[in-house]
């Protein structure tokens, strides 16, 4: 199999665990076709950037009084768990890897963008197991302070890694 093949996808379970953290949120009323419109929001954390929309979608090109349809968010949804999956295989190279292990770092890069730079990664690469789960836990703060939603996806994605 080429090497630039991905042998690792998110799976249902990190799927889900992503959708339920991320939320679509900010809903509005239907369009007149019925579609269902969500409205970009700040960030808890400060307040105003970065801009969010969907199923946490950030980026350059989200900005405030922003629309999508739920179409729109699935897409981009979709768009974005496969680059963020991407980057984690990666990043962890060919160690070893469960589907639940690679669903939890995958959870984890697309909320903080910071698998390459975590120690998490790499103790997993080392086979640390027990270590790259606790690791899971140095990343609860939105700057200084520590943010409960934080502290919750956290451990939830420390429960999914360390599932068999």
């Amino acid at each position: 199999m080429p090497d630039s093949l991905p042998t690792h996808s998110l799976g249902p379970a990190g799927r889900a665990l992503i959708m339920g953290f991320e939320t679509c949120a900010r809903a509005l009323g239907p369009d007149r076709q019925g579609n269902a419109r969500f409205a970009a929001y700040p960030d808890p954390g400060t307040g105003g950037a970065p801009w969010t929309i969907g199923w946490g979608s950030t980026g350059p090109d989200i900005h405030p009084g922003q629309i999508w349809t739920q179409a729109q968010c699935d897409a981009r949804f979709d768009t974005q768990v496969a680059r963020f999956a991407a980057e984690v295989e990666r990043a962890i190279g060919p160690a070893p890897t469960s589907q639940n292990q690679f669903d939890a770092m995958v959870s984890f890069h697309y909320n903080t963008g910071a698998i390459a730079r975590a120690e998490l990664t790499q103790c997993h690469i080392r086979g640390d197991y027990a270590r790259a789960k606790a690791g899971f836990a140095h990343w609860v703060r939105d700057g200084t302070r520590v943010m409960p939603g934080l502290v919750r996806r956290r451990a939830a994605e420390a429960e999914l890694y360390g599932k068999v």
